[in-house]
């Protein structure tokens, strides 16, 4: 249960980027769905690879705030964690 775990703490990291007014709203929708697809049913490296792609295009938005792509890389990097056995 070491996975779910994880899992959990990324969706409360997530729920922070989405909350965060101050971070534009196209990224706060690509979290969003980042964070729909790692709470759904199914194996646990598969959501965690579709939230991986959901994140991989929005990390490199030239518009976001320095603070907010500090989140993303640390979003992205827990669930590397995830995937890699």
């Amino acid at each position: 249960m070491e996975g779910e775990d994880k899992a959990k703490q990324i969706l409360n990291l997530m729920e922070g980027v989405i909350s965060d007014l101050s971070i534009p709203k196209n990224i706060r929708k690509a979290v969003s769905e980042a964070r729909e697809k790692l709470s759904s049913e199914g194996e646990l490296i598969v959501r965690s690879s579709g939230a991986i792609y959901a994140l991989g295009e929005v990390s490199e938005d030239i518009n976001m705030p320095m603070h907010a792509r500090t989140q993303i890389w640390t979003i992205l990097s827990a669930l590397e964690t995830i995937r890699e056995p």
